[in-house]
């Protein structure tokens, strides 16, 4: 089984109520500091090749960042490297603070 390359915002929060299924956020820390999801894991862009045993092969891995594009980079690399749960976010937490969570800080 595979997940989708990338899911919606919608289908994202759907998702990440889920048990076992995990919010990867890899925003810079100042980023994840200023505001994130509850429950998300904080792992930035490039601390993952280093990180990669910490993020399980079976279970959902929905990748998050500001927009889309560094989360899409880390969604490409995982699933290089035998993750195929993992499923790009499109609109980032951008969309997530418009969509989901309108009260939340946007940047």
């Amino acid at each position: 089984m595979e997940a989708p390359l990338e899911i919606t915002i919608t289908e994202a929060a759907r998702l990440a109520k889920l048990p076992g299924n995990v919010l990867l956020d890899v925003r810079e820390p100042h980023e994840y500091a200023f505001c994130h999801v509850e429950g998300s894991v904080p792992i930035p862009m490039g601390k993952i090749p280093e990180r990669l045993a910490e993020l399980p092969h079976d279970r959902q891995i929905l990748v998050l960042c500001h927009h889309g594009g560094r989360s899409m980079r880390v969604t490409q690399f995982l699933r290089a490297n035998q993750f195929t749960l993992v499923s790009n976010i499109a609109g980032g937490i951008d969309a997530w603070a418009e969509t989901v969570e309108p009260g939340m800080p946007r940047y």
